[in-house]
């Protein structure tokens, strides 16, 4: 079978000779595209490329291992699904595997069926993540883009108002910080801020701060500096970095872990940001809009979210009613969605969810 640009690319590593070309060459069988290293070392500046989409990796090895591979990826490359095969199949080496985010975990001496068909599932999973992100930018393209405007659709009088509160201070760079439930739009009302401000011309960045480990936050947000870390072979600027002269969005950011939060707390007073590893920080030129589906006030009351900060977030806060306040609109959403696009919304991401407005 003759790779394409589609076909999955599998990283397979190995100190065992033979267990290593007996898996290229049924991986190869099976049409993958398979690049072996019999050194955890070289697999590791193999991972730093990104160019893989599975990691299949002996556990136990001299030198770096399996888990310090597995680790590079979580930290490097989280899309990355990561198999770890080994002979010291002990219940406490198969969870530490599964915590530290492995897909699946082979004791050797392995069936060959039985590989093919977690590899199968790995990425089976991958696609099915990958259709997911194509589904959501699909809809998020459909309701976003008018003569370079974020469209929203209401005839709610409410909904309106907030539009107009919106639209006044989006021209200043005050932060911003959007509370509404899980799936009324939260993420749009951001964008439209950011389309409306003097900032439309530069980068809007959105971060899930609920989606990422603290570690793996941390390294997304503020980047790091060649061998930070094991594997950090090279420098790379995080997303405060990348948000610079535009829009940064932290949803969910009651979810960031305390120490994340001081650290957000000096970007935002200091106008500076300090990837990890580095000894001199990087003055950056951000707007924060921050959102969560919680009563922020609450969340500060509970510990969950730092006082001060949530005042330097809070320089302007905006409502979101749910849908269910607003029935209104139901019908000119699903006009204006319509036919085709309608289904695709219904069977992808919570429909009504990504509320759109005209």
């Amino acid at each position: 079978m003759t790779p394409t640009p589609e076909t999955p690319r599998l990283l397979i590593v190995d100190d065992e000779e033979i267990a290593l070309r007996n898996l290229e060459r049924v991986m190869k069988k099976a049409g993958y595209q398979v690049t072996t290293s019999s050194s955890g070392a070289r697999a590791l500046a193999l991972i730093e490329s990104g160019e893989f989409d599975l990691l299949l990796s002996d556990l136990r090895m001299e030198g770096v291992d399996g888990m310090q591979l597995l680790k590079a990826c979580r930290a490097r490359h989280p899309d990355i699904e990561v198999i770890m095969i080994t002979g010291f199949a002990t219940t406490e080496s198969a969870v530490k595997a599964m915590k530290e985010g492995a897909f699946n975990y082979i004791a050797k001496p392995f069936r060959l069926d039985e590989v093919r068909r977690v590899v199968s599932e790995a990425l089976e999973k991958i696609a099915l993540r990958r259709e997911n992100r194509r589904l959501k930018q699909q809809i998020m393209e459909q309701a976003e883009s008018y003569e370079g405007q974020v469209r929203i659709i209401t005839q709610n009088p409410e909904m309106r108002r907030l539009l107009q509160v919106a639209e006044q201070i989006a021209p200043s760079d005050c932060n911003v910080l959007i509370e509404g439930a899980s799936g009324t739009g939260k993420e749009l009302l951001a964008r439209y801020v950011h389309r409306h401000s003097r900032r439309s011309g530069g980068p809007y960045v959105a971060v899930n701060c609920g989606a990422l480990n603290a570690d793996l936050l941390a390294n997304e947000l503020f980047g790091h500096e060649r061998e930070a870390y094991t594997g950090a072979s090279s420098a790379r600027r995080g997303l405060i970095e990348s948000a610079s002269g535009g829009t940064l969005f932290l949803d969910e950011v009651t979810e960031m872990p305390a120490e994340m939060q001081v650290k957000l707390l000096r970007v935002i007073q200091e106008r500076e940001v300090l990837r990890v590893g580095a000894t001199r920080p990087l003055a950056v030129d951000i707007r924060v809009i921050a959102a969560s589906n919680r009563v922020l006030s609450e969340a500060v009351a509970q510990g969950q979210l730092r006082r001060d900060l949530y005042y330097r977030l809070n320089v302007v806060g905006l409502h979101i009613p749910p849908l269910a306040q607003r029935a209104g609109d139901i019908p000119l959403l699903i006009q204006h969605f319509g036919g085709d696009a309608k289904h695709r919304l219904l069977h992808a991401h919570r429909v009504l969810v990504e509320e759109v407005v005209d």
